[in-house]
């Protein structure tokens, strides 16, 4: 798997955290530009330049541009993959918005979607 920083065990295992909470539904705390935050990554793949990204639904935690109520679709956050450090994989409600704010911009190539996994949780 190529990686966008470059080869690190460290970018592997944030990947792996990422997909893993993407297929699992299950909402991430980490830290992003120096501030905590805690969010579910809904869509996981490549930018237009190759660099990994991540569509999340931030729902607490700290935010440069600020939080909104829950359930706007401005708390949508585009986060690029070798950015992140501590994640943690937490248990706890799925959490989203009606409309992905800007899902063509964020991820050109997907590499798992969330979307994927919803029969796996309704039961079907």
């Amino acid at each position: 798997m190529k990686d966008s920083a470059p080869g690190t065990a460290k970018s592997q295992d944030v990947y792996g955290l990422v997909r893993t909470a993407i297929e699992n539904r299950r909402p991430i705390a980490a830290v992003y530009h120096k501030r905590h935050r805690l969010f579910c990554p809904h869509r996981l793949g490549r930018n237009k330049q190759g660099q990994h990204r991540v569509l999340c639904y931030q729902y607490g935690g700290e935010s440069e541009s600020g939080m909104k109520a829950p359930g706007s679709s401005d708390n949508w956050r585009c986060i690029d993959l070798s950015q992140l450090s501590k994640v943690e994989l937490l248990n706890g409600p799925w959490q989203t918005a009606a409309n992905h704010s800007r899902p063509a911009s964020c991820i050109a190539d997907t590499e798992a979607d969330a979307e994927d996994y919803v029969r796996h949780y309704d039961g079907r």
